[in-house]
């Protein structure tokens, strides 16, 4: 019986971690400031659940997978899903035609959806 007791728990305490899942990257809009310099609008989706489990940041990334910037995500957003924040001067080296937005989260890292976006010259 305490062998049952144990699984039901550990099932129990897997699913509570699994039930925010990895974050998304839904929308992306991009505008070019100056030269080669570009904000970026990303609205991301993910079940926050707290501190230990949020959305944390997502980045810029070129087609070899250099990052060219990184929004840092500070707090949870339990009650803001999805949630757009920005990032602004972001260089955008002239060869690269396209660039993708992947999000992390403190318990997964990496995954979800990402979104490859081209950059307007």
């Amino acid at each position: 019986m305490k062998l049952i007791y144990i699984f039901i728990t550990y099932l129990v305490l897997m699913s509570t971690v699994a039930c925010a899942g990895e974050v998304d990257v839904i929308e992306v809009k991009v505008r070019r400031i100056a030269g080669d310099t570009y904000n970026f609008d990303v609205t991301v989706r993910h079940t926050d659940e707290g501190w230990k489990h949020y959305a944390n940041k997502w980045d810029v990334t070129a087609p070899d997978g250099t990052v060219l910037g990184t929004r840092i995500l500070a707090h949870p957003h339990v009650d803001e899903q999805p949630f757009t924040r920005s990032l602004t001067g972001v260089k955008i080296p002239e060869d690269i035609d396209e660039v993708t937005l992947r999000a992390h989260d403190l318990v997964h890292g990496y995954g979800g959806k990402t979104a490859t976006v081209a950059i307007p010259r």
